[in-house]
């Protein structure tokens, strides 16, 4: 299922901006986790993207238990 930035912000439980974060970072890859509107009034400049939310899922998973599991060890 594919969902809007917002939509998919909701979902996943995480804000807009760390999504853009992950998909600036190269987290989430284009194609595969999200990927850009094909709206012809949004190209070429600020295109809004799409994300496919179970990719999304496991890669956020990922990262939450890898800075629960930091959290842990620091305390």
């Amino acid at each position: 299922m594919w969902l809007s930035e917002k939509e998919a912000s909701e979902v996943l439980k995480v804000d807009e901006h760390s999504l853009k974060v992950l998909r600036e970072n190269g987290y989430l890859k284009p194609g595969s986790h999200w990927r850009s509107s094909n709206d012809p009034k949004q190209l070429p400049w600020k295109p809004k993207a799409f994300y496919f939310i179970s990719g999304c899922k496991e890669v956020i998973d990922y990262w939450k238990d890898k800075y629960d599991s930091i959290d842990q060890r620091a305390a």
